[in-house]
């Protein structure tokens, strides 16, 4: 893998502003495109998780969610710090965030070629902000690649949000650097003991009604947030 600094990726802040959440890039508050994914969320999905907080337990669901966070900032943080070269693989840490990030970097990794960023901010005009785990040449396509993961393996149907946050990555990018980014990469793994490895790639027309159906989203987002300023004027 080559790390060539071809961009120059902005920095950020991010803030919370009445529970959302928003990057302030250049003097702009942009809303996180986790933030607009969690905005527009079907009514099925806010379904599904309610009934699976109510079956284990607010309790248990609060210590499972607290456990996955961790365990996911401390994977990324370890394949953050490979991919720029600020620490090799070490054989002899075996935490489990650890085992999972060698996991992907050794199955997954291997193919890319060039990395263009890691931990990346990118910024769509007006629109959005977010982070891409990592963006460059996977396979020898121009890629957005997000790192996952998950408590036990995943089917494809059910990581939409995964496909609609690198396809949100991917139009910002290429917004912004006037790149044609053409695929969207998942790596996912699960922890130990089993730590089993997954690939999802989004390419081609698929990639693409992604995008289409994220630029949805955003007109859903601002439209929900402009009625509900609309109200609170009406109220005062």
């Amino acid at each position: 893998m080559n790390w060539k600094k071809i961009y120059k990726y902005p920095t950020s802040n991010r803030t919370t502003i009445n529970g959302s959440r928003y990057y302030e890039i250049n003097n702009e508050k942009l809303p996180s495109v986790t933030e607009i994914l969690k905005a527009t969320e079907s009514e099925d999905k806010k379904k599904s998780l309610l009934q699976w907080r109510q079956r284990v337990g607010d309790f248990e669901a609060e210590k499972i969610i607290k456990t996955s966070s961790t365990r996911g900032t401390l994977m990324h943080k370890y394949i953050e710090d490979y991919l720029i070269g600020q620490t090799k693989l070490d054989i002899f840490d075996n935490s489990e965030a650890t085992v999972m990030a060698k996991k992907i970097i050794n199955e997954g990794l291997v193919n890319l070629d060039v990395l263009w960023g890691a931990e990346a901010t990118l910024a769509y005009p007006n629109l959005y902000a977010g982070t891409a785990d990592a963006c460059g040449v996977f396979n020898g396509k121009q890629t957005i690649l997000d790192f996952k993961q998950s408590n036990k393996p995943k089917k494809r149907e059910w990581i939409n949000d995964y496909f609609l946050q690198v396809a949100a990555y991917a139009l910002a990018h290429d917004k912004a650097y006037t790149t044609n980014i053409t695929q969207g990469v998942i790596l996912m793994c699960t922890p130990p003991p089993k730590v089993f490895y997954q690939e999802f790639l989004i390419s081609g027309p698929e990639f693409k009604d992604y995008q289409n159906q994220f630029m949805n989203k955003v007109e859903q987002y601002n439209l929900k947030k402009n009625t509900s300023n609309h109200g609170k004027r009406l109220l005062k």
